[in-house]
């Protein structure tokens, strides 16, 4: 009994084990800044930045208008009015932007949103040097765009994507805003160091005109922009992380930030289903460990699953150990679990305390339970729609 209860707890622990410390390796890697290059320089020729929109009229004109103030010269913005049934599109022209409309109702989603601006460009006599992706509820400044077109100038790249801190929000709002950070800052960075690119995250995105133009773009995927950092990779113009480059987002109410999760976390962990032992796989064919850690990376899961994941392992550890199994593995999961908890709190006083006062961040478990019907509800459907925060 003592042997088979022990196999039992190697065969739970090992898959927590890797996913933990992977997860606690990069947000310590992570928590130094990346170098900027020494001279920052534009993009060698025109940048587009192409911003899909969907029933936008809210919030366009203001994007709009914030975003003409920071334009470098020789950039200059696109907008894709993507089966709008509000008034998107008069309300991008009237501030100044060029506007294409699309009415496809069969194909919704920002990837065939893209896909149309890109053959738009590519019928003119010239394109661009550069095409920079921005969602229309983003803004960006004048350094950013310089420094993200700069980065861009032979490689995809992405910026830093963080929701904009606000640090009398609720509670579960402040948490989720630090995950974001988490995940698209101190991750990306760790991620950057460890396997050499990084994942693209929607918006903040730019590409040579050469890489857009071939991208494979038109998709319903509800992470398109994961399935196309991943694509590219394969293709051999990994992302990179652009330093010094931020896209801001406003933080939403609790029940947007509820719903934003349920399709970005769900769209991860089935990108994450298909891809991560693969690319794992892949790796370890070539000897390349830059992208056998770039698989390990996609199969760690969102922190709050991964938290609650290790919680519930720790717990049938001990159960196991009760009834003669080893104590090692529930010992190495609860040190690592350890250590990635003292690597966030390193990481909330580098990066997080805009984005999470101390009074939330003793919310944290409240917050796991908060999410435990999201992921029971993934467990039943994966979301497929294109779904925009609650504003």
């Amino acid at each position: 009994m003592e042997v088979i209860a022990t196999i039992v707890a190697v065969a739970l622990a090992v898959p927590l084990v890797v996913l933990t410390a992977a997860f606690a390796i990069e947000v310590i890697a992570g928590l130094r800044t990346l170098r900027a290059p020494a001279a920052t320089l534009g993009a060698e020729g025109p940048v587009v930045i192409v911003m899909p929109a969907n029933d936008e009229a809210a919030v366009i004109t203001r994007t709009l208008t914030l975003l003409a103030a920071e334009l470098p010269d020789g950039f200059r913005v696109l907008v894709v009015a993507d089966n709008c049934t509000d008034d998107t599109a008069t309300l991008a022209e009237q501030a100044g932007a060029a506007v294409l409309r699309r009415d496809d109702p069969s194909q919704r989603g920002k990837g065939f949103a893209l896909a149309f601006a890109r053959d738009h460009l590519a019928a003119q006599p010239a394109p661009c040097a550069v095409a920079i992706v921005l969602d229309a509820d983003c803004t960006i400044d004048r350094a950013s765009l310089t420094a993200l077109a700069a980065a861009a100038r032979r490689t995809p790249a992405q910026a830093s994507y963080l929701m904009r801190p606000e640090r009398d929000a609720a509670p579960m709002v402040q948490v989720s805003n630090f995950a974001f950070a988490i995940k698209n800052l101190v991750r990306q960075r760790g991620l950057q160091r460890l396997a050499g690119r990084v994942n693209l995250t929607g918006t903040g995105m730019a590409f040579p005109w050469p890489v857009f133009r071939d991208a494979p773009l038109a998709t319903d995927d509800i992470v398109e922009d994961l399935a196309l950092g991943l694509d590219l990779a394969q293709r051999g113009t990994p992302p990179r992380f652009a330093a010094g480059a931020t896209v801001w987002s406003a933080a939403s109410s609790a029940e947007g930030t509820l719903r934003q999760r349920t399709r970005w976390e769900g769209g991860f962990i089935a990108t994450s289903r298909r891809h991560a032992l693969p690319a794992i796989a892949a790796g370890l064919r070539r000897g390349d460990l830059r992208a056998i850690w770039a698989g390990i990376s996609l199969a760690v899961p969102p922190l709050t699953l991964l938290l609650l994941l290790d919680a519930l392992g720790l717990i049938a550890l001990g159960v196991l150990a009760l009834i003669g199994a080893a104590a090692w593995p529930a010992l190495l999961l609860g040190a690592l679990l350890l250590l990635a908890l003292a690597a966030l709190v390193a990481a909330w006083a580098r990066v997080g305390r805009p984005f999470l006062s101390g009074a939330a961040a003793v919310r944290l478990p409240l917050y796991i339970l908060w999410k435990i019907p999201l992921y029971l509800g993934l467990a039943r459907k994966r979301p497929t729609d294109w779904l925009r925060a609650g504003r």
